[in-house]
């Protein structure tokens, strides 16, 4: 009889994901390209994007943005939603989108945070994982 061995394999960064139907989708830059299109298409405000590779293992990417209200929260995150599978084949998680406060969608290399303006400074979320300034020091 044959050991079965279970084992953890995480994607190298920038590989082609399979979707659930086992077809080639795309590099986790094409899905940051995706979602910064749609994203603009449907007018979110403040668009962040940040590079997480090599410092986080929750993804390559990450887009923090803004939507006006509730309803334009939700709409953002549902509109991405279907162009990712769509155009893409990427079966995204939305969590968050009951309230439309902030709604988080994972694609697996791309996370993506829409938020509502005051829940987004409320949270300060882009501090958190944007580069820190490098302070000056004082000349002598």
């Amino acid at each position: 009889m044959e050991d079965i061995v279970l084992s953890l394999k995480s994607d190298v960064v920038g590989s082609v994901r399979k979707s659930a139907r086992g077809q080639s989708s795309a590099t986790s830059d094409a899905i940051l390209a995706a979602v910064l299109k749609s994203l603009e298409e449907d007018k979110a405000e403040d668009v962040v994007k940040i590079d997480l590779r090599g410092k986080s293992q929750i993804g390559d990417h990450m887009v923090i943005c803004s939507g006006r209200s509730t309803r334009q929260v939700s709409a953002i995150s549902e509109k991405l939603k279907d162009r990712l599978k769509d155009d893409l084949g990427i079966f995204s998680k939305l969590e968050g989108k009951g309230t439309g406060d902030w709604v988080l969608v994972d694609t697996g290399d791309v996370i993506i945070h829409i938020f509502r303006p005051e829940v987004r400074e409320f949270y300060q979320l882009d501090q958190m994982w944007l580069e820190p300034a490098v302070p000056t020091q004082p000349k002598v």
